[in-house]
């Protein structure tokens, strides 16, 4: 069990370090985004660390604002999720 507990945790920690390579391709700082979504800047960062998980409507939001399909967030997390 240990073992999926860890797969997911790097699943998780990828799709932080994709969503600040998105932020970052589209040119935009943590302060511009948080002013688009009405959080605050400490918000992006925790979504960007890991420390807060992104749901899939997050997810979503962050998408559009980036310009990125989501497929770019989550094709390389695919692998690590198994259901068993």
């Amino acid at each position: 069990m240990s073992v999926l507990k860890l797969d997911y945790q790097d699943a998780y920690q990828l799709l932080a370090r994709r969503l600040k390579e998105a932020r970052e391709l589209a040119g935009l700082t943590q302060i511009q985004v948080a002013a688009i979504i009405h959080k605050s800047q400490s918000y992006v960062t925790k979504c960007e660390t890991g420390e807060k998980r992104v749901d899939v409507i997050e997810l979503l939001i962050f998408s559009k604002i980036y310009h990125r399909d989501p497929s770019f967030f989550t094709d390389d997390i695919s692998p690590l999720v198994q259901p068993f």
